[in-house]
Formats: structure tokens, sequence, C-alpha cells
């Protein structure tokens, strides 16, 4: 349409738009339906469109009381109808797309409710929902400040908070681009910050030069069995390839790095002169909570250098799990001002003192939306040296971008545009909670986390198997009726006579977590009370007779309940136990307890092997299941 044409409808002087063009039309109706650029003196449409998907929302929660899930569907989710999908001629009015989205939620667990306890899934807190959701209006791009402009200070101030609490020092001058500074990316998820450090381990280990020429050196990624199954991705989509992790053996009891066969490993390589890209501190397993001793692991690493001309081994923490209790570093543990039980103040000063060495890393990586009780996803990789990591990974410009601010990320990123909806969010949390809502929040969750374990200790037929482990995780076991917990698992841990009754009893736990999930999702009670939703793992831990996992089937299998929500207290413990006991005897009614139907987590486990495969990159796995 040319100029003249075009101003009828848009100008001064414009015709009424009924006379316009159809697609003028359709343009005029839809830009109601975007956020108006000024201001406006009436109702906002983008306001009375969220509070109809606010008010919706809030009408799928269920009545106190109720079911652990959102909405009155069932929980049996569909996907088959999704293939048949198709774009419609014309858009559906805005109220009744917001309608049918609030309807996607339906059946879906509930994160803050009192009876949801699973693996590791909090509920959001307000500032972070909040503050992530304001991008979706103005939608910031920090690829760079241009696109973003203060924005960028989400990322950066979440970064010198975060930088702060591992203790690494900070120059005067925070202009990052002069000299070695911290500094740190929000990116998706953990597994974006395992990626992340293994590039920069690999680039500052093997050289600049191998972004151009690719990974041609088996350098060597050394993390313990208990390692997230992020370093198999890592190491696959690098190029290094999977056969270059080697796994170094973890205490059976405490699930933490074996430093003597840590050590074994490094002076095999150092002796071959095979360069180690990196060492992976776990700080905080998802079940045992075992933190790995960076402090130990930096030690080694500058007793066995890699050879020239190779650069300095790296070592990242995995700190996803355990980086929130940095900040009971300021905690007067003798004044306990929080007031915590004697047992709860001892566990939480444990697992400051497991974490405070990670200043030792030379990168960590932290989920808000796990410890951090932020929405999804929300991760960060903070950098001790921040500078050194620009420098190698810093790309050519772009002939439609311009460096036209102090912060131009993009450059360097792996995803180039990332949404401000993760800095936001996270920033938001380290604002609104402080240093003081953190401990709160995690003593908390101890707290009450110790109210199960003595109903549990207080129960004949239950025993918890992790009593030891300082984290959010309560792992327990149901029995028969009539069967001592205690002895009858004691013996089965301990003596290899006792295996087939392991087995069986392995397979009663695998079969009332079925049951709980079956209950939660019909969405209907039983023994008067809906049921929790939790969680249970099939390999806590091996037998003691089985510390090499040689012996099929001799690992521990248990309950899990992990109460991350706030909202969970001592009558969510008593019904969850009251309903463990009722689907245990549902489950006797049947009479099927032979053996686990299958292994919901793989453990892969790397033999010893010799000192040729390990110089060559070999490493033989075994996998349960």
């Amino acid at each position: 349409m040319k100029v003249e044409n075009f101003s009828k409808h848009v100008g001064k002087q414009r015709r009424p738009v009924s006379e316009a063009p159809k697609w003028f039309q359709v343009r005029s109706t839809l830009n109601e339906a975007f956020p108006s650029p000024f201001r406006t003196e009436g109702p906002d449409p983008l306001m009375l469109g969220m509070n109809q998907a606010l008010s919706l929302l809030n009408g799928l929660k269920p009545e106190p009381g109720g079911a652990a899930h959102i909405g009155s569907a069932s929980m049996h989710p569909s996907y088959e109808q999704a293939a048949h999908a198709q774009l419609g001629q014309t858009g559906l009015p805005l109220s009744q797309v917001v309608s049918q989205s609030a309807q996607l939620f339906e059946g879906m667990p509930h994160w803050n409710h009192p009876l949801t306890m699973p693996n590791v899934i909090p509920p959001a807190n307000l500032a972070g929902i909040i503050s992530a959701m304001m991008t979706q209006v103005f939608s910031p791009n920090i690829i760079e400040g241009e696109y973003s402009w203060n924005v960028e200070n989400s990322e950066l101030e979440s970064a010198a908070m975060l930088s702060h609490l591992i203790g690494w020092p900070h120059p005067s001058n925070l202009d990052a681009t002069e000299g070695s500074a911290p500094g740190g990316l929000y990116t998706f998820g953990g597994s974006g910050c395992y990626f992340y450090a293994m590039k920069y381990a690999l680039t500052r280990v093997l050289g600049a030069e191998s972004r151009h020429k690719g990974i041609r050196t088996d350098a060597k990624i050394l993390v313990s069995y208990q390692g997230h199954y992020a370093k198999e991705n890592s190491s696959d989509w690098t190029g290094l390839g999977m056969d270059n992790v080697v796994q170094i053996r973890t205490d059976p009891v405490t699930n933490v790095m074996d430093l003597r066969h840590l050590e074994e490993v490094m002076r095999t390589f150092h002796d071959a002169q095979v360069p180690i890209a990196a060492v992976v501190c776990t700080m905080g397993t998802t079940d045992a909570f075992a933190v790995d001793d960076v402090k130990a692991v930096r030690g080694l690493v500058e007793k066995y250098p890699n050879p020239a001309p190779f650069g300095k081994t790296f070592i990242y923490c995995d700190a996803v799990i355990g980086w929130s209790w940095l900040t009971f570093g300021s905690y007067d543990f003798k004044a306990n001002p929080l007031g915590f039980t004697p047992l709860v103040l001892e566990q939480a000063r444990k697992n400051y003192e497991a974490v405070q060495h990670m200043k030792e890393a030379d990168a960590v990586g932290c989920d808000f939306h796990k410890v951090g009780w932020s929405p999804y996803n929300c991760s960060i990789i903070v950098m001790r040296d921040f500078t050194q990591f620009q420098v190698l990974m810093r790309r050519g410009g772009s002939a439609y971008l311009q460096a036209r601010t102090q912060y131009n990320p993009g450059l360097y990123t792996l995803e180039v545009s990332r949404t401000g909806a993760y800095s936001m969010a996270g920033w938001a949390t380290l604002k609104f909670l402080g240093r003081e809502g953190f401990q709160s929040i995690l003593g908390g969750v101890l707290e009450v986390q110790e109210a199960l374990r003595e109903l549990l200790a207080n129960h004949p037929e239950l025993v918890c198997v992790n009593n030891a482990d300082t984290g959010f995780v309560t792992l327990f076991r149901a029995y028969p009726a009539g069967v001592n917990a205690q002895q009858q698992y004691a013996r089965e841990l301990t003596e290899p006579q006792a295996l087939e009754e392991l087995k069986a009893h392995n397979a009663l736990q695998e079969r009332i977590a079925d049951t709980l999930w079956q209950w939660f999702r019909d969405g209907q009670q039983h023994e008067g009370a809906y049921a929790p939703y939790i969680s249970y793992t099939s390999g806590f831990r091996p037998t003691d007779y089985n510390p090499d996992m040689t012996v099929d089937g001799a690992v521990i299998y248990a309950l899990k309940a992990f109460p991350m929500n706030l909202n969970v207290g001592l009558e969510s413990m008593q019904t969850l136990l009251k309903l463990v006991l009722a689907a245990r005897d549902e489950v006797a009614k049947e009479g099927k307890l032979n053996k686990p139907k299958r292994r919901t987590e793989r453990r892969a486990v790397l033999t010893r092997g010799t000192v040729e495969d390990l110089v060559s990159g070999v490493t033989r796995r075994t996998h349960q299941g």
C-alpha cells in the first residue's frame, strides 16, 4: 500500500476502521491485545488479562484440606490428541485463550500443597514469580546492554552477591573488562551450568585453538559415581566423548568422593602425560547430600599439574543442591539468633562447613529453582575469573549487533539471546530473602525433617535409613506388619544370606510408592486423607557386603520425603506415615512381593580398570536395570 493510501487509515483524518481493508481491521483488533505503549487512564488490557488468569488459577487450587493436585480433572494426562492440533483460520479472543491456557494446568501436581514432598521441586516465592513475569511485558534480552539496559544489573548483581558468599576476592574496580574479577551468567538449568563449566575447562586446558580445530585430545573429566548425569550430557555435547569421563569411587556410606582413588587416578594420568580437563566436585547429592572435599581436590590439582603445553586443571563445583548453605557463613552458631533446636543447629553448622571451601573452585553452579525457591528455570554459573572466561570464549561481533554498552555477554555466551526472566527471578529472590530468609527456610526444612524422623523412630515397622545425612531428604523403609524394621533392615544391610529378603522388601518399597502414586492420581481419600505426593529411590546405597556394586540386587531401596515446601508441617508428616502404612497393607492384600519390577534410577559403575584403560580413556561401565 502506498504511503498516501496507508495514511487514510492511520493518519489524523483516518477513515473508520469498518471501511479499511480486512487486514487492517484484523490488525486493529489484535493491537488491543498487545501491551499499550503508553499509560492508560482506564483498565489496562494486560492487567485485565492477568487478573483473569490469576483468578482462574486461584480457582484451580483445592479447598482447604483438598487433594494435592491442581483442579478437579483426572490425574491421568493424555497426549494422544496433540498431534492432531491445527492452526485455525481465525484467532480466538484473548479471554478464551487465557481460559484454555488455565485448563492445561488441570491435574498438575500442586507444589505448594502441604502433602507435596517429591524430589527437589520447591514452590516459587512471590518476588521471583512477579519479577520474572515483569520481563514478559517488555522482553529484555540480556544478550547485551542495549537490548536490556539496567535489567543487565540483575545478572551482574546476582553474580556479585554469590561470589561474595563464595568468598572470592573482588577488585576495587568493578569493571570486569580490566584485570581478574569474578562474574557469572544465568543459563538453562544446572545442566547449562555444567555445560558452560566443561566448555570453559576444555578451552583453558586445551587452548583457545581447540575452539577452531575442535577437540583432538582425549582430556579427562573426573567426577564421582554420585555426580549428576549432566557429566554425560556435557562430555557428549562438547564433543569430548562420554568415554573420557572417569568416575571416581565414593564412600559406600557417605557417598563422598574417595580422595585416595582420586589421587590414584590423577597420578596415573600425570605419569602418562594425559591432561585432566576438570575435576567436578558434587556439593550436595540429591539423596544423601554428599559434599565432596573441594579443598583437598585443590591440593591434588596443585600436586599433579597437567603436562606442557596444557593449561591448569579446572575445578567445578556442581552446587545446585548445596549452594544456599553458604548463607550461614554469617550465622552466629553460638548465639543461635533464629532459635533452631540443638540437633538442627548442628546439622546447619555441618552443612555450612561442608560447603565453605567452594572458594577453591574455578566455577560454581547454582540452581535457584531448587534451593532458591524460584520459578523454573533459574540457574547461574559463577566464575572466579570471569575476565579469563570472557577472553577465552569471546567471538567476533556481528553486522547487526553493536557493543554499545559496557556489558555485552552475547559475545561469549552459548545461548546468545537470553530472557531476562532467569536473572530477574534469581536477583529478586536474593533481594527478597536475604541471608536470614535463606537461613530460616533451610533450617525450617531440617526442623520439619527431624519431626518426621522422630515419628519414624517411634513406629516399629518403619525405619529411617539415612539418619546420618543432614540434607533435605528423609529416606525410609516400611516393613510388613509385625516385622521389627530396625532389626530387619540391619540384617539386610549387613548379611549376605539376607539378600532374598532384601530383594523382597525392596519390591515392597517400590509397590508402596506405586500405590501412593495411584492414590494421588485418583484424587480420592484413603483412610480419611488424600495421598501425599512423594518419590522413592531404587539405589540409595549398596549393602555393606557389596561396596563395589558387583552383587545384583544388593542395594537399598527407600521411600523418599523431600519437604522443601514451606507449607509442609507435622500434620503433613503424620498423614504421610498413615498413608504409607495403608499402602503397605494394600500391597500385602495383593500378595505380589516377588522382586522389583524395574529400576527407576540408573547407577553407573566404573570398574577400577588397569592403567592402560585409564590412559586410553576406556571406561568399563556396568549398569543396573
